[in-house]
Parts: structure tokens; sequence; C-alpha cells
């Protein structure tokens, strides 16, 4: 029974995926025309994600920062009034918009429409194995914890919420969860992580630590972090939703 299920979603998302990437075409188009016109940089980001099985794929957005912005300001971590977001992007941001090439992802396999949202391979590494279960099925561009939250939940609620939707998975659950995310497209909750610059600036000070340590290969640096916020942040620092273009 299961296995004919999970037929029927791949039919699902082969259907409905087709079905959006024709009617949105013409969005697709002015979207990378605005992108391209706004910096004259590269129209898609794309970054490999961890997908079902553990195995990598690339995975597609449209750019709404500026190039290398990985590398400056608040590195990995994305807020509200980042500087390093661009014009067009913040409008992408705002209505996620800049997911809309995830269909092809779609298209090709690596992803589905509803799943557990897709990790970089540095927070798959911090996966524990009781936990890893949420690799049994494929990302989806919209998922349980997305419905609950998104980018406002705590990472480990995150997770919590991923592992119940593997757990009980259904095509109507499915179904609920695609309804309910069209609805708070409407509302815009939850597109940026929760808290404000200086809990980014904690981060990446935090990450600074954490890559230390993986040069020295030695925990005495962590050690040296008294303060046991800033080291709940190291752990917290590699467990961030991964710079989105």
């Amino acid at each position: 029974m299961a296995s004919i299920e999970l037929a029927f979603k791949r039919l699902f998302d082969l259907i409905v995926s087709s079905m959006a990437l024709i009617f949105l075409s013409p969005i697709i188009v002015l979207i990378a025309i605005a992108i391209k016109w706004d910096d004259h940089g590269p129209v898609l980001f794309i970054q490999d994600r961890v997908g079902k099985s553990r195995k990598n794929f690339p995975c597609y957005k449209f750019r709404t920062m500026v190039l290398g912005a990985e590398k400056i300001g608040h590195g990995l971590t994305v807020v509200e009034n980042d500087s390093r977001i661009t014009r067009v992007g913040r409008l992408l941001r705002l209505w996620t918009l800049d997911e809309i090439p995830q269909l092809f992802n779609i298209l090709k396999g690596d992803m589905s429409i509803v799943g557990p949202r897709p990790w970089v391979s540095t927070q798959a590494a911090y996966c524990p194995l009781e936990d890893a279960r949420r690799f049994n099925f494929k990302p989806g561009m919209a998922g349980w914890a997305w419905i609950h939250g998104r980018n406002s939940l705590p990472w480990e609620e995150r997770v919590r919420l991923d592992l119940w939707y593997v757990d009980n998975w259904t095509l109507w659950l499915d179904f609920s969860i695609l309804i309910k995310a069209f609805v708070l497209l409407l509302r815009r909750d939850g597109v940026y992580a929760a808290g404000d610059e200086s809990r980014a600036a904690e981060a990446q000070e935090s990450r600074v630590i954490v890559d230390q340590w993986r040069t020295d290969n030695s925990s005495s640096i962590l050690r040296q972090a008294q303060d046991v916020a800033v080291e709940k942040y190291a752990l917290q620092a590699v467990q961030e939703d991964a710079l989105s273009g």
C-alpha cells in the first residue's frame, strides 16, 4: 500500500510541477530579466543539498543576494534587514518567489512538492542516527515544519516536526499541507529566522570557534568558550539554515 501511495505522490509531483512551470513561465522570464538587470549577476543560485537517502543534488533558487554574500556580513545567517539582499531579492523573498526554480528539481526527481526542507551537507553531518529517518523522504518545497513557522522555528522544533511528518505521512497529509502552504504564502509569515542582528553576530562569532575547532581537531577550543550561551551558538551555527541565494 505504501509503495502505491508513493507512486501517486510522484505522479502528483510531476503533474503539479509541470502545470506550475507552464502557468508561471511569464513570471519566471520577468524575474530572470529583473535579476539580471539589477546587478548583471547570475540569475540562479545553485547550492548542493542533501536529498533522499543522503544523496546530494544541486538545488536551484533565484539569486536574491549579492555575489559572494556567504563570505561577508553574517555569513550563512540571513536576517530581515540584511544589507546583502538585493532590491529584487527582497521582493522575491517576501513572496517566496525565489524558490520557483525548485519546480525543476521536482521534475528531475530530486525533490517533492511536500516534504522536509532540504539540508546542506553541514546540517546533515550533525544529524544524529535516531533522526536520520528524515532522509527517507525526498525534500520538499513545503512541509510540516514549513507550515508551522518556517524559519522562525528553533532548529530542534523543525527537526521534531520533520520526523513527525515522516512517521505519519499519508497522501491526505500532503494535500492538507499544500493547502495551508498557499494560505501562509499570502500571509508571508516566517520568511526570516527569528532573532535580530545581534543574534546573527553571536552566531557568526561562534561559527569562527567551530571552524577553528575543525581545523585544530581539538575540543579544547570549545572549552575555552566559558559562556554557555556562546557554546550553544557554536552548535547552532552549523545548524542554521544555509544561505538561500
